[in-house]
């Protein structure tokens, strides 16, 4: 796997190495996104790919929140997936009680622990704790593995954080993560949180949950792993509310070519359930997005296709990795190279005397166009002269 990255010694005296676990939520906090309904039938679909792409854990829903949402639950908690199925609850009895009636057997339990959320719900720090404990051992007592998810944490206050995180272990949560509700907290904010988080619950799991409204998702989440957090939770595509939460397969691939942090994702995989994921949900991503973009290898710069036989030139890692296809496509910015590669790729005999003619037309219809040049095209091109 090695042999296709091609960074260099620059972060050899970073790398942190190890591995990470990976948690996706993309049937839940990734379905918050504005306009995305999925089914339920849909959702085993989507857990079924996230499964085979080697994703640890896959939280199946919210039962509370609907009929649809409860079904999805029942679907893939009996669909024989090797991922872990794990649910998603607020501290609110019956949203605990509806875990146990459906035989979840791991969860989140969230509850919110910042002064900001409590006072725009009403609700007072010790009643919140309450809440917290309350739930927590419910779930405890019915079998349920438990993982206190303090919403807002990054912008609750420190020893009131301390005391929520470690009241929810001591009525039994075995696992906590750290949670950037609203993506504001810097890299180093993050691995300060989750070091002291860390040290103050010795042999507790912790994990990390960022949104990349500041576009920090992905450097918060390695900032967590090198501070000790064994769990990082995301999405495909990077799919949530706001700015979203950060990307699965960003997440794997900069773990593991800059850093050294194995995980079982099948980084190969990543593109095809990216792509079905879109198709099921109705977005599209900008075409240049880290892993899954549509242009990533495709080259229009006639500089850069000068050097396309030699792929480590002029990309950091190889186009096998994550399972894409590298070619040169045409318009205002090809240079002569791109007209003989385009040529062999379509199997045209576009003698070397012709190239700097058909490259003139090529720039010509690719600047009225004010886009690509399609094969069609370079075809008609080529053979009318």
């Amino acid at each position: 796997m090695q042999d296709l990255i091609w960074t260099g010694a620059l972060n050899d005296a970073h790398r942190i190495g190890g591995r990470i676990g990976l948690y996706d939520t993309t049937l839940r906090d990734g379905e918050q996104t504005v306009g995305v309904v999925l089914d339920p039938e849909q959702k085993l679909e989507i857990a079924r790919l996230l499964d085979q792409l080697g994703v640890d854990r896959i939280e199946a829903g919210f039962p509370r929140v609907s009929e649809d949402d409860w079904r999805a639950v029942e679907l893939i908690s009996a669909a024989g997936l090797k991922a872990e199925i794990w649910g998603f609850s607020r501290a609110v009895a019956a949203d605990v009680e509806a875990l146990v009636e459906l035989g979840v057997s791991a969860s989140v339990i969230e509850s919110p622990i910042s002064d900001r959320k409590l006072e725009t719900l009403g609700v007072s720090r010790e009643t919140m704790l309450e809440r917290i404990a309350k739930a927590v051992a419910f779930a405890a007592e019915h079998g349920i593995t438990v993982a206190f998810f303090g919403v807002d944490s990054t912008r609750a206050e420190p020893n009131f954080y301390e005391l929520a995180y470690k009241t929810a272990v001591e009525a039994g949560a075995k696992e906590v993560v750290a949670v950037d509700t609203l993506g504001i907290a810097s890299p180093e904010a993050v691995a300060e949180l989750v070091g002291r988080t860390v040290e103050w619950l010795p042999g507790v799991p912790v994990h990390f949950h960022g949104h990349d409204d500041f576009g920090l998702a992905t450097a918060s989440a390695v900032a967590a792993v090198r501070a000790g957090a064994t769990w990082i939770q995301g999405t495909i595509n990077g799919m949530g509310e706001r700015a979203g939460n950060a990307s699965l397969g960003e997440l794997a691939l900069t773990l593991q070519a800059l850093y050294g942090v194995e995980s079982n994702v099948r980084l190969e995989r990543i593109r095809e359930v990216s792509e079905r994921v879109r198709e099921l949900s109705g977005y599209q991503l900008d075409p240049w997005k880290p892993v899954t973009g549509d242009t990533l290898f495709r080259r229009e710069s006639g500089a850069v296709a000068a050097q396309f036989h030699d792929p480590q030139a002029i990309e950091p890692y190889s186009s096998q990795l994550v399972g894409a296809q590298r070619g040169i496509v045409l318009g205002k910015k090809s240079g002569i190279d791109s007209i003989r590669i385009k040529a062999d790729e379509l199997g045209l005999d576009l003698p070397e005397e012709r190239h700097a003619e058909v490259l003139a037309a090529v720039k010509k219809l690719g600047a009225e166009k004010r886009g690509l040049v399609t094969d069609d095209e370079f075809r008609q091109l080529a053979l009318n002269g």
